[in-house]
């Protein structure tokens, strides 16, 4: 199964909640991992020194600091279209926890529309 179709699998799998994920890619040919490599700069991936693991993949479902949904998916289509087949493992999953935002001094207008937007 293509790298992005097995990372859509993994999000659709997961609850609503979810805030972030800790995903594991690893190549089958390790000549082109400088190819890879160039593909996976667009989502930050964090190369493994000494791990059978390639790369640790962060991902963010609404905030937080790591990559975007749509960021890694289209990361992983680059490699899927570059011809470089791998496997991915989702290694953690985080839901369940909220934005802590300061709104000290803010009128309410902006806190109400703070919540509606993450409400959602």
């Amino acid at each position: 199964m293509p790298l992005a179709d097995t990372f859509t699998q993994i999000v659709d799998s997961l609850p609503d909640d979810w805030t972030d994920l800790e995903l594991d890619l690893r190549i089958e040919d390790e000549t082109r991992y400088v190819d890879a490599a160039t593909y996976l700069v667009t989502c930050n991936a964090q190369p493994y020194s000494r791990h059978d693991w390639h790369w640790r993949l962060l991902v963010a479902h609404r905030f937080g600091h790591a990559a975007a949904v749509p960021a890694v998916h289209g990361a992983l289509r680059l490699l899927d279209d570059a011809g470089i087949t791998g496997e991915l493992a989702l290694r953690e999953s985080r839901a369940g926890r909220v934005e802590v935002t300061q709104m000290w001094g803010r009128p309410y207008s902006v806190r109400d529309e703070f919540k509606k937007l993450r409400a959602q």
